[in-house]
């Protein structure tokens, strides 16, 4: 693992140790929680704005009639057979 050190104003520190004794964590995984999240929620972003700018292809868009055929075959009288 990997040590960051940056600084807060007196306000936000305040508000940091508030949390993390409200949810009962040490600051340190408050805040790499926070981190965590705000990341995967950026990421997200940039995918959502791939997909935009660079939508599939005619191609790929006929595998998605693919997902409508269902199972191959009809495996629900296993369904009965287990107990």
């Amino acid at each position: 693992m990997t040590m960051l050190s940056f600084r807060l104003d007196d306000a936000e520190a305040g508000r940091v140790r508030e949390w993390a004794a409200r949810l009962e964590v040490d600051v340190s995984t408050l805040v790499r929680e926070a981190v965590r999240r705000r990341l995967d929620e950026l990421a997200s972003e940039a995918d959502a704005r791939a997909w935009a700018e660079h939508p599939l292809s005619a191609g790929e868009l006929e595998l998605a009639g693919v997902s409508d055929w269902g199972p191959a075959e009809d495996w629900s009288d296993w369904a009965g057979s287990r107990r």
